[in-house]
């Protein structure tokens, strides 16, 4: 964690930047040879701070459950919380269950519902990675860290810089006052009443599963993954 807090106070010495540089890409292809194989996944993007018993962690498992369901792998930032609980949905239906974690001094540990995962010092690099293989992405309550990801999801999106995929916001209720706040900054033509479009609310399951199939499944195919198969000498897997 040092490296990264002194990497930010300013410039520092050519060699010191040099040395962030490679590290930085370093972590880019520990992740890259991680997750290359995994297939197709829909991103979780939650909380670590709701338990098993809270009403989040239900249907947040629910949920990840039907999509897994469709052949997809279920991909999250490798935690407890939700999720835990997305991970956990897939392997309640036999579903494969992926993590991308990241090194923090406390709350961040990787939970037991995990087929694969790599852990990321840095952020940047770890929402690269979550949103380089996702064909949409689903946010359910959370955080400052949610929040993070699924406005660098949706501005993505909005400048063209990723496809148009799916973002569905789950749990209306608890992101009543966020919506308000985009509606808000589409009255002030902050954003285009297009841009307020891009994503859905819902607190239903089977409307968040026909997205799926419908923008994902059909627009984009589970087959549009590449024909490239691990290679030994590569030590790939």
């Amino acid at each position: 964690m040092q490296s990264e807090i002194q990497f930010l106070e300013g410039p520092q010495s050519r060699w010191k930047e040099f040395k962030f540089t490679v590290s930085t890409v370093i972590q880019l292809v520990k992740g890259f040879r991680a997750l290359h194989f995994v297939g197709p996944c829909i991103t979780f993007f939650g909380s670590a701070r709701f338990s098993e018993n809270h009403e989040y962690y239900d249907i947040t498992r629910k949920l990840a459950g039907e999509i897994a369901r469709l052949g997809f792998t279920i991909m999250t930032g490798g935690g407890p919380g939700l999720m835990e609980a997305a991970n956990r949905g897939a392997k309640d239906v036999g579903g494969r269950s992926i993590g991308c974690n990241i090194k923090l001094p406390s709350e961040q540990f990787t939970n037991p519902y995990l087929d694969k995962w790599v852990t990321i010092r840095q952020f940047f690099v770890r929402k690269i990675l979550l949103v380089k293989y996702s064909y949409a992405f689903i946010v359910v309550p959370g955080g400052y860290g949610t929040m993070d990801e699924y406005f660098e999801a949706l501005t993505l999106i909005q400048t063209r810089k990723i496809r148009d995929f799916p973002i569905i916001i789950f749990c209306k209720e608890f992101h009543q006052e966020l919506l308000e706040h985009i509606d808000k900054m589409k009255q002030t033509a902050a954003i285009s009443e297009s841009d307020a479009k891009l994503f859905l609310i819902t607190d239903s399951v089977d409307e968040a599963v026909e997205l799926i199939k419908e923008r994902c499944i059909k627009q984009y195919g589970l087959s549009s993954q590449t024909g490239v198969r691990p290679a030994k000498w590569l030590l790939e897997n």
